[in-house]
């Protein structure tokens, strides 16, 4: 039995020592490789990369000081380095999770200062913890803990929300840029782990709290490399640019002024094909048509629509009339090759795009139109 106990610490730990490695392993590359080796086309943004890399390293560090545990065998000694480890992991490894999440949203730059003001009761908590050598006050920490964490995932559903409209006004190609499923799955991870630490102190949840580190690692090496930087069209001025037929705005657009961007659009827009265009943003388009980003939009807010809306309509448009004239003229076609004639890189984008503009897939819509 003795023996047996000791093949399963011994297993532990190099499962253990296995996972610091891995987070070191991930740390490292995303501090110091430039290149993006999972899609090379993808410019991640750098922030986000700093970040994450550092708490991937806090990850990796928060490894040694829980080591400890595993040469232990008094209780009171266990229980006080779960206290430090405590304290260092809500001074590290929590804060910089939260500052992650917070550099996927890149519709502006949010502070990190209130992250501190978060964190600040729980390393007060456990510090007393630790001095008092008392855990009295722990189960208010664990409540604490809980509502901080779900009060962070409905923070982050309204901010994704907002980031997600800011996405629709102002990007053509939404690829690469949308982070639903990214804080949906951190999400579900988060809430994992905080079940398991407060539920399950025996070998279980010694695996799967490494298991969660794991997955965890690997996937914000993923989310990183896979979100493109969109700081570069970050322009926020509302200044005018200049142009041959600049359009003059008041704070509400006029109709004779709605009538003239529309023109303008006409022109500029939809009879050159410039929503054919990959990656075409709001910006580029005001400045194509000769006004700004913000007039722009709000021309698109009175018109019912998002820019994302209204580059779609025409992509849509697009392919129809590809479809029908290769019908009429009996020329062999794919839907997938008229696809990325009309615009789109990615099939599904463009699937569910048809799907919204003409009320049914585009499977359907070519048997009826076959019919």
């Amino acid at each position: 039995m003795y023996e047996q106990n000791i093949r399963e610490d011994i297993l532990y730990l190099m499962f253990y020592a296995g996972v610091t490695v891995l987070n070191l392993i991930a740390c490292f590359y995303l501090f110091f490789r430039r290149a993006n080796a999972i899609t090379p086309g993808i410019t991640p943004p750098v922030r986000l990369r700093r970040w994450t890399a550092a708490f991937l390293g806090a990850a990796a560090l928060s490894h040694t000081w829980y080591t400890p545990i595993l040469y232990l065998t008094s209780a009171e000694d266990i229980k006080m380095v779960y206290f430090v480890g405590g304290v260092l992991d809500f001074l590290t490894v929590f804060p910089l999770a939260i500052a992650v999440l917070f550099c996927m949203l890149q519709d502006r730059s949010r502070p990190l200062w209130p992250i501190g003001v978060m964190v600040a009761p729980l390393v007060v908590g456990l510090a007393i913890c630790v001095i008092t050598c008392s855990d009295a006050i722990l189960p208010v920490l664990y409540v604490y803990f809980l509502l901080l964490t779900f009060g962070l995932i409905i923070y982050m559903v309204r901010e994704t929300r907002k980031y997600g409209r800011w996405l629709h006004d102002n990007y053509a190609d939404l690829e690469h840029k949308e982070v639903w499923q990214s804080l949906l799955v951190l999400a579900i991870i988060l809430i994992g782990f905080s079940l398991y630490a407060f539920t399950l102190q025996n070998v279980f949840y010694m695996y799967a709290s490494q298991v969660n580190v794991i997955i965890l690692t690997c996937f914000l090496v993923w989310r990183t490399e896979t979100l493109s930087d969109l700081s570069q069209w970050d322009c926020e001025s509302h200044s005018t640019d200049a142009g041959e037929e600049t359009v003059t705005m008041e704070n509400d657009l006029s109709q004779p002024i709605q009538g003239k961007i529309g023109q303008l659009l006409e022109r500029h827009c939809k009879e050159p094909q410039l929503y054919l265009w990959h990656d075409l943003t709001a910006q580029q388009l005001a400045k194509a048509v000769g006004t700004n980003r913000y007039y722009l939009s709000q021309y698109f807010a009175q018109q019912g629509i998002t820019y994302n809306a209204y580059i779609n309509e025409l992509r849509i448009d697009h392919f129809i009339s590809l479809y029908r004239k290769a019908v009429a003229a009996r020329h062999p076609f794919t839907v997938k090759q008229l696809a990325e004639d009309s615009g789109y890189r990615n099939y599904a984008t463009f699937s569910n795009a048809f799907k919204q503009r003409m009320g049914k897939n585009v499977t359907a819509w070519i048997q009826d139109n076959d019919a």
